[in-house]
């Protein structure tokens, strides 16, 4: 049944190019409008830390709904709260209103949620020896939207009378396309009632499995250390180090485009090297960041640790996505994949909250030491499931 929907994975990959865009837009220009804007200068990472807490709170609630009324049905709904949200942000930017920036921020991010589903229902759509590439197809589509966020989002800045909220306006028509793409091109794939009539087991026997920790751990470490480190990069260059804004523009492009230009290939990685390789590479590019970052703040720094931490992330959250399904029956898949992003994108929320206060309090170098503690754990983690898994 799924190859037959072999073209949603070409057509999410299309959506993510232009729905993605909201991330990079955000990450960009979010602290350095929340610096121009926040009543104190610790809160100018907090809409970037709010837009993270949107994608928490809206995981399980998103995924729920899915289960009851289609996942088609739920990325239009969010794919359209994500245009209003854009306009409102670009008026809040207009009016100078930060707190109601901060709630535009924080929609935005609900919506966001949505858009990280577009990965299981990728995999859904093609047979199981498929899914890791399905996974890595669309991804791709970020690399895209790491260049044509924040391009646009530079280009457009002035166009609506008040810095900054251009960008959000073109944020706006982009969403659109990203609706359009997906109203026309993706097709529901149905559950077969052989999928539901299996008995679901309790979240907490399905917890007990050493699989779901490292999956969960993977994608959650990984977004933690990239959020501490990426929210705190355009203040630490442009505001701290007086960096030109282009300059800065130009190391977050080469970040998101490194977290998802490498799915080219991670998908060969994985079957040479095996999940558990591909997570250790992820951490060695991890510590490879820290080390580079730490050394000096000198524009290639920034722009060699800010490439290898997205490559990082990359095989991290990848090695996550694909050992998920390992943990959950088919009956059980809207329920763990909820629990799964609601607890990432939890710990991506605390981190990036902590971003603005840990950078202006203990400084970039300490802040990025902060991140070896959540590697180690990680390594923990990777060698008790592999230990269990040779002596079973």
């Amino acid at each position: 049944m799924n190859r037959s929907f072999s073209s949603n994975v070409w057509v999410l990959s299309v959506v993510l190019m232009f729905a993605n865009c909201s991330a990079p837009v955000v990450v960009f220009v979010g602290s350095i409008v929340g610096g121009l804007l926040a009543p104190n200068t610790q809160l100018a990472t907090l809409p970037i830390a709010l837009f993270i807490v949107g994608v928490a709170t809206s995981t399980i609630p998103s995924a729920m709904l899915m289960k009851r009324i289609g996942r088609k049905k739920v990325f239009l709904g969010a794919g359209g709260m994500g245009v209003l949200a854009a306009v409102l942000a670009g008026q809040s930017v207009h009016a100078q209103l930060f707190w109601c920036y901060c709630a535009a921020v924080f929609f935005l991010g609900l919506t966001n949620a949505v858009v990280q589903q577009y990965r299981f229902a990728a995999m859904e759509s093609m047979p199981a020896d498929k899914m890791t590439q399905a996974a890595s197809r669309v991804l791709l589509g970020g690399v895209v939207a790491a260049f044509m966020g924040p391009e646009l989002a530079l280009l457009f800045k002035d166009s609506a009378g008040n810095e900054y909220a251009g960008s959000f306006y073109v944020l706006a028509v982009i969403l659109c396309v990203a609706w359009l793409v997906l109203l026309i091109g993706y097709r529901e794939v149905p559950i077969e009632s052989s999928s539901t009539e299996g008995e679901a087991r309790p979240l907490r026997s399905i917890f007990r499995q050493p699989v779901l920790w490292v999956a969960i751990s993977a994608a959650g470490i990984a977004f933690a250390v990239m959020s501490l480190i990426m929210t705190a990069t355009p203040i630490s260059m442009h505001v701290v180090n007086g960096h030109s804004l282009a300059d800065t523009k130009w190391v977050i492009q080469s970040h998101i485009a490194a977290m998802f230009l490498p799915s080219l290939f991670t998908a060969w990685l994985v079957q040479r090297v095996g999940v558990a390789g591909i997570m250790m590479l992820g951490l060695l590019a991890l510590l490879a960041t820290v080390v580079i970052g730490y050394w000096d703040q000198h524009l290639m720094h920034y722009w060699v640790s800010l490439v290898l931490l997205g490559i990082g992330w990359n095989f991290l959250f990848i090695g996550g996505t694909v050992l998920l399904p390992q943990s959950y029956t088919d009956s059980e898949r809207f329920k763990v994949q909820a629990t799964n992003d609601m607890l990432v994108f939890s710990a991506q929320a605390v981190v990036s909250v902590m971003s603005g206060w840990l950078l202006f309090s203990v400084g970039w170098q300490m802040l990025l030491l902060l991140c070896l503690p959540l590697m180690l754990i990680q390594c923990l983690v990777v060698a008790y499931w592999k230990f269990r898994v040779e002596t079973v």
